[in-house]
């Protein structure tokens, strides 16, 4: 069974509304992350990570989500944008799902980061 979509505009519109859809988690995440910044920067602190280097670390987070998501839904390149969401879920992964151990989030953002790697070493046409 041939699935190929020949049409070029399909074809961008489907790639554009893919792009809408990985975004959105990321999206969704930026306003609490701006608005409740002390908390943020609290809760992180309890991960272990030292207030001054939350707050520093949250702000990467909040630029990283911001460019990210505009990139890789707007970019020309969105290769940018795959690795800037790249840049914040990795360590989002690795402080808040693997310590302690949440076997559905790893799984959630292990398939986040495969569609990401996908974009960021597929070839531009």
């Amino acid at each position: 069974m041939d699935l190929t979509i020949r049409n070029k505009s399909t074809k961008k519109f489907l790639d554009f509304i893919a792009r809408v859809a990985i975004s959105s988690i990321f999206i969704s995440a930026i306003p609490s992350k701006i608005s409740g910044f002390s908390n943020t920067v609290e809760y992180l602190s309890s991960k272990g990570i030292p207030a001054p280097i939350a707050s520093i670390a949250l702000v990467g987070a909040i630029i990283c989500l911001i460019l990210g998501s505009g990139f890789f839904i707007f970019g020309r390149d969105q290769k940018i944008g795959a690795i800037f969401l790249l840049l914040f879920l990795i360590p989002t992964t690795i402080i808040f799902t693997i310590f302690p151990f949440n076997i559905r989030a790893v799984l959630m953002n292990l398939s986040l980061m495969g569609g990401l790697l996908i974009t960021a070493l597929r070839e531009q046409k």
